[in-house]
């Protein structure tokens, strides 16, 4: 007899759903598969299936399993022991692929991690394990097995959601199994069943005849062969449940109740022994079978959870190696027990309703006892608690009623799991422990779960339930807690009500934190009290902020953590310092953030070092207009896994771009960046990307592709960038249509808009581009001039170009001919790196220098015409034309190209680009190659092709091929 089936049982539609998800898997259409059923239904037999058809495809296959140990779910766990398979034989990925999102992985595998790598947002996270999936399968295919994720924490199930979003086009299968009961997976099931990211199959019990065929298969025999009276029993009992189908045949063999006779097998008549009624009498029989010690080495295994190590179950027992090894190696012959491989002294219970039952069978008393003398096993053997067995000890003390002590340690595990980015998981583990204390009068363990309570509700975006716990804060007070470590509470309540924009609520917290510390706050406390109030008085809209006490704040923080030894508090005070600082002194600013990334490299503190980096990079940007050192700081964030800080900086070289008109390498840029971080929903960075994506097409003068970037824009939330939109691009795109008037009005507005924001945005326009207009219009003088470019922010390098054409129009009215001539001369050095904003200050330039007659207008405008016909900029070109002719200058006749279109494209509005694009599509090449072939970007392409079938009545791209081969084959 086999003591399990040779092969699956009664499930052909669920084998071939399950083939489908494999040969989609190899075809780069991804998909998911929830097995769902009771315990026994054979959830695991089918993933286990699915595995080795997976292998026998050449299919990489990785399998993760939800936390069995204790009650409490570990963070990530079920995705840590499916990756750690790929360090253990086998050809390694090519990880360097990964680039950022390789140290990010770090929190699932250590040996992946890299010193001073950043606790990723959980979304960046699940962006890293996707791309791992992808690299894993791109050659063959990849099958990622997750077992038991009814037991999995909120953390594994957020990335496992988010595979479940993006996986349709991606060359790998999710086989997901779980339990048809209450809980966060299976509602996660149906939710991707209801939106068509995955697939749910339901494990029905077996019917008669396929428990026939089950039983046959075990016995070795022919269903015939089964008897009736033996299938009725079986059928009666397991209610076709195929694990208990399988335990009860092996207790009527054991029993001597159904016996082999020739091929086939009989029921013995007079045989008084019962079949068990249920499978847990089943397998308590069988624990006893094994003798009082062999049932208290299982009840000991029973009580750490289905996979045990045998040094903690040795303690427990007090049993010599011996006893120990032989007990042992009875439960595995009783087929209660199997080796727990690739793990050494580790064994596990074959189903996980043996390990139920067995603790079933435990009186109240007993269980208390022996969790008790496995937590002290425990703790004795790993003082420390590393990873999972901090969890475990707090079930155990649990279970033994030790309320405060299991409370401390679901403190001190929920306190790991929120330094390990694991929010969520963190919020339950420290709730438990809550519970746990209420009834308890321990003050102090109540502080200390609170104030990891707070922080980890506003990670988990948690604010209300935050808020909540201010009455909870006063009843402290009612504890003979000290009004140091209640104030320290309330500083903690400050973060998060920043973190969640409550900028009152943050104002009152922080009242509420002076006013129990009074004057005697020592350096500790006041470098708490004041970085916090630091960050409020630069970060709050508003009235709230204020640079100058920012600073002044900064500054006293940054003294009492230089007492105090708080190099992290130092670190950042430096940066708002330099913040602040970056209005009147750039290079004082740059020495702060200097200073800054020196404290972070002293004292090891590489994630405050990247923001120093970043910080630093951008000054020189702004002071310099130098992209170098944002591109080192990029890759700095890069190597140290911080992904979101990566693609801030990968904004701001967007950026860089599309002010010096390398348009096509900003979009290429944009689209990257846009793809990952809708994706990863960082909305403040795709806000960012959208005003860049609007600044491009406002400085081609492409207004509708303008308005539909600032649409965007606007619909990803409140920014404090509004002034950026009417500066940058609004502005911008008014001067070319030559709308002067325009985009005074626009900068106009960029300047209310910062008016209630001291730190302005500085190339919002009112530091360069508005004094220059407004001194062209004739509506300011020297004064303002003088004020305005005494300021700072006038002298970046953007702002200084306007700063110079502004001072040229100046001197050229007041009659100094040769210096303003100097001053344009200056504002052409400036503007050197900048394209089109340089031709657009000649043009604008020219207009004065004409009326005053001084300078070169005719030359800078013959520059400036050139530049904007080649960028297909009509009306400024046009507008040059015809100054040159007021000027009584020859001007070059200009042939549009549009010769070159058919005259039956032209009259459909084919542009000269698009038709440069319809010319490829004879041969029917992608995107990339079309861009490739004419230096544009993937996306500009798509714009093209979908524009082209627009305007020229076609329903798609095969048809635009055919179109275009037809034609140019006639031509």
């Amino acid at each position: 007899m086999h003591t399990r089936a040779a092969r699956v049982v009664g499930r052909e539609p669920e084998l071939m759903a399950l083939d489908r998800a494999l040969s989609g898997a190899r075809a780069n259409r991804g998909t998911a598969v929830f097995l769902a059923g009771e315990p026994g239904i054979g959830k695991s037999r089918l993933a286990a299936e699915a595995a080795g058809r997976a292998f026998a495809a050449d299919m990489r296959v990785l399998r993760g399993r939800g936390s069995t140990r204790g009650a409490a779910a570990v963070p990530f766990r079920p995705l840590t022991e499916a990756l750690m398979s790929l360090s253990r034989g086998g050809e390694p990925p090519p990880l360097g692929e990964l680039g950022a999102y390789r140290p990010v992985l770090g929190r699932l595998i250590p040996d992946w991690a890299q010193d001073g790598a950043g606790s990723e947002s959980l979304v960046i996270l699940a962006e890293a394990v996707l791309r791992l999936m992808a690299l894993l399968g791109r050659d063959g295919g990849c099958l990622l097995i997750l077992e038991d994720m009814h037991d999995a924490d909120a953390e594994t199930l957020a990335v496992l959601e988010y595979l479940l979003d993006n996986l349709q086009e991606q060359p790998f299968a999710l086989l997901v199994t779980i339990r048809n009961e209450p809980c966060d997976a299976l509602d996660l099931a149906r939710s991707a069943a209801g939106r068509r990211a995955g697939t749910v199959l339901d494990l029905d019990r077996l019917g008669p005849e396929q428990t026939r065929s089950l039983v046959a298969h075990c016995l070795d025999t022919d269903p015939t062969e089964v008897p009736d009276a033996a299938l009725d029993r079986l059928w009666r009992n397991s209610a076709g449940n195929p694990f208990v189908v399988e335990e009860l045949l092996r207790s009527m063999v054991d029993t001597g109740l159904l016996v082999p006779v020739g091929h086939g097998w009989r029921i013995v008549a007079g045989i008084d022994t019962e079949v068990p009624a249920t499978l847990v009498r089943s397998i308590a029989l069988r624990a006893d079978r094994l003798g009082p010690q062999g049932r208290r080495l299982l009840s000991a295994a029973a009580v750490l959870g289905r996979r045990f190590p045998l040094s903690v179950v040795q303690q427990v027992t007090g049993m010599d190696d011996r006893n120990l090894l032989s007990h042992l190696h009875a439960g595995v012959s009783a087929l209660l027990l199997i080796a727990d491989e690739p793990a050494p002294d580790w064994y596990a219970f074959q189903h996980p309703v043996a390990g139920e039952a067995l603790l079933a069978e435990l009186t109240p008393t007993d269980r208390a006892d022996l969790s008790r003398r496995a937590a002290d096993a425990v703790e004795a053997m790993h003082p420390e608690l590393p990873g999972e067995w901090r969890q475990l000890v707090a079930s155990l003390r649990e279970y033994a009623g030790d309320a405060v002590g299991a409370a401390r340690h679901f403190n001190e595990a929920g306190r790991h799991a929120l330094a390990d980015g694991a929010a969520r998981s963190a919020v339950v583990l420290l709730e438990r422990a809550q519970r746990l204390l209420a009834r308890h009068d321990d003050p102090e363990t109540g502080a200390a779960v609170l104030e990891t309570l707070l922080y980890a509700l506003a990670e988990a975006g948690r604010f209300d339930r935050a808020f909540e716990l201010c009455g909870t804060l006063d009843e402290l007070g009612g504890m003979n807690l000290d009004a140091r470590r209640r104030a320290a509470l309330r500083v903690r309540l400050v973060w998060v009500a920043m973190v969640a924009g409550r900028w009152s609520d943050a104002v009152r917290e922080l009242a509420a934190a002076h006013a129990l510390l009074g004057p005697d706050a020592d350096d500790v406390d006041r470098a708490s009290l004041d970085a916090a109030a630091a960050e409020l008085a630069i970060e709050a809209p508003g009235a709230h902020r204020d640079p100058a006490r920012a600073e002044r704040l900064a500054r006293q923080a940054m003294a009492a953590a230089q007492r105090a030894g708080l190099p992290a508090i130092v670190c950042q005070s430096w940066q708002v310092i330099g913040t602040v600082t970056r209005e009147r002194d750039l290079a004082e600013a740059g020495e702060c953030f200097r200073r800054a990334r020196q404290v972070a490299e002293e004292h090891r503190l590489p994630i405050w070092r990247v923001y120093a980096l970043v910080r630093s990079a951008g000054n020189d940007w702004l002071r310099h207009g130098d992209v170098a050192n944002l591109e080192e700081a990029q890759r700095a964030a890069q190597r140290v896994g911080a992904v979101s800080l990566g693609y801030v900086v990968q904004g701001l070289v967007a950026m860089d771009a599309a002010l010096c008109g390398r348009y096509e390498l900003a979009s290429v840029l944009l689209d990257e960046c846009l793809d990952a971080v809708t994706r990863l929903k960082l909305s403040y960075v795709a806000r960012y990307a959208l005003l860049t994506r609007a600044t491009v097409a406002a400085h081609q003068g492409k207004r509708r592709e303008m308005e539909g970037a600032l649409t965007e824009f606007g619909e990803c939330g409140d920014s404090e960038d509004t002034s950026l939109t009417h500066g940058l691009a609004r502005a911008f795109c008014a001067l070319m249509e030559e709308k002067a008037d325009l985009a005074l009005r626009e900068l106009d507005k960029a300047r209310s808009a910062d008016e209630d924001n001291p730190l302005t945005s500085h190339l919002a326009g009112h530091h360069g581009l508005r004094l220059f207009l407004r001194v062209r219009a004739g509506q300011a003088d020297w004064p303002e001039y003088e004020q305005a470019a005494a300021a700072e922010p006038s002298r970046m390098r953007w702002n200084s170009q306007f700063t110079h054409l502004a001072h040229a129009v100046l001197l050229g009215r007041s009659g100094w001919a040769e210096q303003a001539e100097a001053a344009v001369a200056e504002a052409q050095r400036a503007a050197a790196v900048y394209g089109t904003a340089q031709h657009l200050g000649l043009r604008l330039v020219a207009d004065a220098a004409l009326a005053d007659e001084w300078g070169d207008p005719q030359a800078w405008l013959r520059s400036a015409e050139e530049h904007f016909h080649q960028a297909e900029v009509p009306a400024v070109a046009s507008a040059c034309r015809a100054l040159l002719r007021q000027a009584g200058a020859s001007v070059r006749q200009r042939r549009t190209g549009t010769d070159r279109v058919p005259a039956a494209l032209r009259a459909l509005r084919v542009t000269v680009r698009e038709y440069e694009v319809f010319e490829l599509l004879a041969d029917r090449p992608g995107n990339k190659t079309i861009a490739a072939r004419l230096h544009i970007s993937p996306r500009t392409v798509e714009k093209h092709i979908a524009s082209l079938i627009v305007k020229i009545g076609l329903h798609d791209r095969d048809a635009l091929n055919t179109y275009a081969a037809s034609l140019l084959s006639r031509a």
